[in-house]
């Protein structure tokens, strides 16, 4: 295990507060028992109160006045209450009591007793205990002898408490036969250490630091600025191989400046799956604010993805212990509290390392934003799920929204045969088309060959966009939605990852009906979803995609099943476009028949008209799309990375 101290600035004295529950009490401090109650009262609330960490820098300006000052003490401390009580609670981590009058006894030995309860560790049982403030009289009204032992009974002049967290073992997140995809990694902390740097000296130390890690130097001198005297200040973390030279070099002139080896749950590269998988790293502001009770400052979290989505099972509760710091610089800590860590659970994915690898390679060098997809046909595992730095971090791969192109001709072949052709049927290829104005044509290298009348199989075969509008009139409206989800497209569920399905919505017009047959209009697609589609087709069946292994997948109830005759249609006319189509260039990869699908679709940009690049296959039990958001033609530019990962894969 891993020992780590976080400590927080000193905690507001939060005045406006306890003036406020002070107002509520109707008893004022006086002779008898109801004086010594009001007394009593009035002491519990304002430890409470007082102990409440700032909630922001505007509460901090307004706070004024002592909150301690309404209550009677039988001497004049110095420092007062006040400053005594906020020395002994500030490096208590945010971590803020509930104090509670137990008792009130005005006999011969009067007195007050507290129960303390302190939420050290979320989902545990609080730290409790009692405490002892003695009563005296002052005058003729009571008044409370104060000491460092109302707070915790073993704290003596000049002690102060302190929380130190003990983080846990983070769960892995593992990939296909248990492969390790997430673990803990060796990195580097880089800060600075509050105990080796004091005031104001410590924001110069912080700001030079910052320039050395480039990281933006005013926010972090203020973090250290606030941090408790004890405390080490993160700057930014290096996994240890990455650790730049000038860093390592120059770190040592700046006072206060440290590294800390330690270890994250990182995945093998900084980019593998990274817009899936998410990030871990300390919690902000925001998750601070929002969720104080399940976070810490200093706490590691899943900050992205599936971090995030599945922290709770991952991150385990991390340990806390409270030790009492004497005065004295001779006396050693005493533990008061203690708490032990608990592991995360790991969390299973379909992933396969390799295979993931494989993709990102595969895309590293394509320029414009891209995303690579690959399902086990058999079982819907996705196996890999990759997007390049062009998408700028965005998870394409299994949420992107594009439209698909002529890859979604497979889903209107499908609504096609349904409707009685067959691949043999004749179908007209002209060169344009017009419906309601709007005209339609055939991708600029089109196989002038292959205009006319044509079968079916052909025109799939050879992508042309005209044949299938001019069959539309055998299509009905929620025909091509019937066939998309046949092959498990549109039809969209939780699947325990962010997965976008794709949309076939009721067409709003002749025209945007013609554009929907060939994967325009109001069509969308996810490369996840194509790849789906043609792994349906493969697997001659609705497959569903599964990512998270402890999340059941079930074939929608709305997806018709795929008949034995339209599966062996549809997977001959895809098997056609390899062999004598815009797939050619997959005929030579070695291993079982390959089956594919280009597309192109058009989509404006900064007043132009760009295009989309697609591809899909399936190869044995292994069915993947390719997509490039800006590209020549499916064949040309998504083609090759397809080629290159099937190649590869084998």
């Amino acid at each position: 295990m891993r020992r780590i101290s976080v400590r927080t600035a000193g905690a507001a004295l939060a005045a406006m507060l306890a003036l406020g529950v002070l107002a509520a009490c109707s008893d004022s401090p006086g002779e008898g028992d109801s004086g010594a109650e009001a007394i009593a009262k009035q002491l519990a609330a304002v430890l409470t109160t007082a102990a409440a960490p700032e909630q922001d820098e505007q509460k901090s300006e307004d706070a004024a006045g002592d909150p301690f000052a309404t209550i009677p003490f039988s001497t004049t401390p110095d420092p007062s209450v006040a400053e005594q009580y906020d020395a002994i609670v500030a490096d208590m981590d945010g971590i803020a009591p509930t104090v509670k009058v137990k008792d009130v006894e005005t006999g011969d030995d009067p007195v007050i007793t507290l129960t303390w309860s302190w939420p050290v560790v979320d989902g545990v049982d609080p730290w409790q205990y009692d405490t002892t403030a003695p009563l005296a009289k002052k005058g003729k009204k009571w008044a409370v002898a104060w000491s460092p032992s109302i707070v915790e009974p073993t704290l003596e002049e000049g002690d102060v408490l302190d929380a130190v967290t003990t983080a846990t073992d983070r769960g892995d997140i593992t990939g296909t036969k248990g492969q390790a995809l997430v673990t803990e990694r060796p990195v580097v902390r880089v800060g600075i250490d509050r105990v080796q740097v004091k005031g104001a000296r410590a924001a110069r130390s912080a700001r030079a630091l910052a320039q050395l890690v480039d990281i933006d130097a005013a926010p972090y001198a203020k973090s250290v600025r606030n941090a408790g005297p004890r405390a080490f200040v993160e700057a930014i973390t290096f996994r240890r191989n990455e650790l730049p030279a000038d860093v390592r070099r120059g770190i040592d002139a700046i006072r206060g400046a440290r590294m800390i080896d330690d270890k994250l749950s990182l995945a093998p590269s900084r980019e593998f799956a990274a817009a899936l998988l998410g990030r871990v790293g300390p919690v902000t502001a925001e998750m601070l604010e929002k969720d104080p009770e399940k976070y810490r400052s200093g706490d590691v979290a899943g900050l992205s993805g599936l971090q995030a989505r599945y922290d709770d099972q991952l991150r385990g509760t991390v340990g806390r212990s409270v030790f009492v710091v004497p005065a004295a610089d001779d006396e050693s800590d005493r533990p008061v509290y203690e708490q032990d860590p608990k592991p995360g659970k790991p969390l299973a994915l379909t992933l396969d390392r390799g295979l993931q690898a494989l993709a990102e390679k595969v895309l590293s060098a394509t320029g414009p934003a891209s995303a690579l997809v690959a399902i086990r046909p058999s079982d819907g595992a996705i196996l890999a799920a990759a997007n390049d730095a062009g998408a700028g971090g965005q998870n394409y791969a299994t949420y992107g929204q594009f439209a698909p192109g002529s890859t979604f001709k497979m889903v209107t072949s499908l609504a096609l045969l349904r409707a009685g052709l067959t691949p043999t049927s004749a179908v007209e290829c002209t060169s344009t088309t017009t419906v309601d104005g709007k005209r339609f044509k055939n991708y600029s290298d089109y196989p002038a060959n292959a205009i006319g009348t044509i079968p079916l199989e052909d025109a799939i075969a050879q992508s042309c966009n005209t044949a299938l509008i001019n069959a539309r009139g055998k299509v009905g409206k929620k025909d091509l939605a019937e066939a998309a989800a046949t092959l498990g497209f549109g039809i969209d569920h939780d699947l325990g990852f962010p997965a976008y399905f794709g949309q076939v919505p009721t067409p709003g017009s002749d025209t945007e009906a013609a554009a929907d047959l060939i994967g325009q209009g109001k069509v969308l697609a996810s490369p996840m979803a194509m790849a789906t589609v043609v792994a349906s087709v493969q697997a001659g069946k609705t497959v569903v995609p599964r990512l998270v292994e402890d999340v059941d997948v079930d074939v929608p109830a709305e997806a018709k099943p795929l008949s034995k005759t339209e599966a062996r249609q549809l997977k001959a006319m895809l098997r056609r476009v390899v062999t004598t189509g815009s797939g050619r260039a997959l005929a030579d990869v070695p291993g079982p028949p390959v089956i594919a699908k280009t597309g192109t679709a058009e989509y404006a940009a900064k007043g132009t008209v760009r295009t989309h690049a697609w591809m899909v296959a399936a190869q044995g039990d292994l069915a993947v799309a390719v997509f490039v958001e800006t590209g020549a033609s499916g064949s040309e530019t998504a083609g090759p990375l397809l080629e290159d990962f099937l190649r590869g894969a084998r």
